[in-house]
């Protein structure tokens, strides 16, 4: 993670409460594949990326807890006494979350003070709120030794997303920025919440992700939708959750599905399928079998579960004509964000400058192009 973000939170906090802090890295994510599975209790293919969120925490001399939003230059100060998620709060229910959850499991928290900012780009659907979720309930246990796991912690970012934001997420997000390897990419069984770790070596490609810049407002109320159906058609088959679903299974209740709940359905079932396939290609150190099941994987998501949009679908297509790409999938909840793409190194200036153009010609508007690698999960750091 950027070095110069380190010590600028660090510097931040000095200079407003006067001691030295705990410093927390928590990163953000990429899936390779594997989307909206995870709450499936299916397979996800995530990891911790070398962007993220850095946090500087110690204890309060006061009886407030007093945190600080470097980026937005806001703040928020509650007691611990009275820790209620706030209509419309943003970033502050994440910290609340997190907080509150400790509490319900009776975990004593004293007052603390708080600075984080982040480098992740806004809106690209690298999980910035798992990652700050993660740097709290970490730095929290680091500085009044809880005593949890990292497991547990997980599930406390979680509960605070589902509990305090509205967001009835998986476990992915969490799990990826908490446990992330440098170089690997984990294969995560959601259910049991244990992964197998695979290095990948890129060889003579990379990994770009192209944001969009676009948000079209429906990713909440979209995802929340796309749950339900999923849990609707589980009940029907009596099995607990879709992970439990084959294609076969699936034809029994067709006749009582819409076409197009049937296809999200079918999309879940075939999308765990791909995660495992890309064990197996990572395993044969194929990266062209790689590339064609991210293509797969976002057909799916544009055609049967239909999370994608537009412009996603244009920086998908617009891979294909290009050889040097092997493959590109939108990535994230849907609707906006970013797609991932495995680039050869020496065609990153250059493809990028093209899409660039082609982009702007096409929607009026910027896309914004990163490379990035795979990276360590939450942890602190000595400056």
């Amino acid at each position: 993670m950027n070095p110069n973000l380190k010590r600028y939170i660090n510097t931040q906090y000095q200079e407003k409460f006067n001691e030295k802090p705990i410093i927390v890295c928590s990163p953000g994510r990429i899936n390779l594949i594997g989307e909206h599975t995870d709450y499936n209790e299916g397979f996800v293919f995530p990891a911790a990326i070398d962007k993220g969120i850095v946090t500087a925490i110690e204890k309060s001399q006061t009886e407030l807890c007093t945190i600080y939003a470097s980026d937005l230059d806001e703040i928020l100060s509650f007691s611990l006494g009275d820790v209620q998620p706030i209509p419309n709060g943003n970033w502050r229910n994440f910290i609340l979350g997190v907080v509150g959850e400790l509490q319900k499991l009776h975990i004593e928290v004293k007052p603390f003070n708080m600075v984080f900012g982040g480098d992740l780009p806004k809106g690209a659907g690298l999980s910035s709120s798992a990652a700050l979720e993660n740097s709290v309930v970490y730095g929290l246990n680091t500085l009044f030794n809880l005593k949890l796991s990292k497991s547990q912690m997980i599930l406390i970012s979680q509960k605070a997303e589902h509990n305090y934001v509205g967001v009835r997420c998986g476990i992915m997000d969490q799990y990826a920025s908490m446990f992330g390897e440098e170089d690997h990419a984990l294969l995560l069984d959601c259910r049991y919440q244990k992964a197998t770790s695979y290095k990948i070596d890129f060889k003579d490609y990379e990994l770009m992700l192209i944001n969009s810049n676009v948000s079209h407002n429906l990713v909440d109320a979209e995802y929340n939708d796309r749950r339900l159906v999923c849990e609707h058609v589980a009940k029907l088959l009596n099995v607990p959750f879709l992970r439990d679903v084959n294609e076969d299974m699936l034809l029994q209740v067709k006749s009582q599905l819409s076409e197009s709940d049937y296809q999200k359905a079918l999309y879940v079932v075939q999308e765990n399928q791909r995660v495992i396939e890309l064990g197996k290609a990572l395993e044969n150190n194929d990266l062209q079998a790689l590339g064609g099941l991210l293509y797969k994987a976002h057909h799916g998501a544009q055609h049967q579960f239909k999370i994608s949009c537009k412009e996603l679908d244009f920086l998908v297509e617009e891979t294909k004509k290009h050889s040097e790409i092997l493959g590109a999938r939108m990535m994230g909840g849907g609707f906006g964000g970013c797609t991932i793409n495995i680039i050869k190194k020496s065609a990153v200036t250059d493809y990028s400058n093209h899409i660039s153009k082609t982009y702007q010609d096409t929607f009026g508007i910027n896309c914004t192009i990163h490379t990035v690698k795979l990276s360590q999960g939450t942890h602190i750091i000595e400056l």
